[in-house]
């Protein structure tokens, strides 16, 4: 009949995964742009806090993805997909690490719930259901590159960085051009032999995939949002009542520093 005509057009229009995955997650992107931290960097308004913050939640989502993408190299879903010289970004992001935090940067490393949320689920898909890592690949490595650009050059602006130091996470030596290699890439993408059903879920982990970005922008809103308030409380508190006791001012710059790391890790 003519109705399944129609499903069958719409079915042909949409063969591509990559299309496929672009259509299914439009309001998810949409959502994720217009969060509150993607809002303000996007106007530049990005402070030395927030951005080191971020690059905290990035360096463990990479270092799941990618010791995932690693492990699976020749998995019939991965391979096809798997460009680690051209988009690994671990490394890039251990360098801006160090330049922030210095040598010892890994024992400084804070992210809130929804990181280690996100990551749990990189590892657990990485075991059991290596098809669903091209969801995330695509989500994350595409994003970077098309967006990372732009938000490469507000970061420098903003903190006032030279040359790439401290940005490194946004280049990508190894791509000449980015919409070039984003067409290889889908293409690619396009190739992964999938049932109906296996597609299907590729798709909703896709979806997923954003909708853990978006949680993680806002829990780091809320991190942010609530050390910024303890500082300004603290310098309050301070300039009023404890200027003559350095016992007390010290006991109160621990107590908010233990409160916010707690908050960070335990609260959301």
């Amino acid at each position: 009949g003519v109705n399944s005509k129609s499903s069958a057009i719409q079915n042909y229009c949409l063969v591509d995964l990559s299309e496929q995955i672009k259509a299914a997650t439009k309001d998810s992107h949409v959502r994720a742009e217009n969060t509150q931290l993607m809002l303000n960097y996007q106007k530049g308004q990005i402070t030395q806090t927030q951005y080191k913050l971020l690059l905290c939640s990035l360096y463990e989502i990479y270092r799941a993805l990618e010791a995932e993408l690693d492990r699976n190299a020749d998995h019939p879903a991965v391979q096809p997909i798997y460009f680690p010289q051209e988009l690994a970004r671990l490394e890039t992001l251990e360098l801006d690490l160090e330049h922030f935090f210095g040598p010892h940067w890994r024992k400084r490393i804070t992210v809130p719930a929804a990181t280690h949320k996100y990551t749990q689920r990189l590892r657990e898909i990485g075991k059991n259901s290596p098809n669903l890592l091209v969801a995330h690949a695509y989500t994350r490595y595409l994003g970077d590159l098309s967006g990372g650009q732009v938000l490469g050059k507000i970061t420098q602006k903003s903190l006032g960085l030279s040359g790439n130091k401290g940005v490194f996470f946004f280049s990508f030596p190894g791509v000449t051009s980015p919409n070039r290699f984003k067409q290889l890439y889908r293409s690619r993408m396009n190739s992964i032999e999938l049932t109906e059903q296996q597609r299907r879920e590729v798709l909703d982990e896709a979806t997923r995939a954003f909708e853990f970005n978006i949680e993680v922008f806002d829990d780091l809103q809320k991190m942010l949002s609530i050390t910024e308030e303890a500082s300004s409380e603290f310098h309050e508190i301070q300039s009023k009542t404890f200027s003559s006791s350095p016992v007390l001012q010290f006991a109160l710059g621990v107590g908010i520093t233990l409160a916010t790391v707690g908050i960070g890790v335990y609260a959301f």
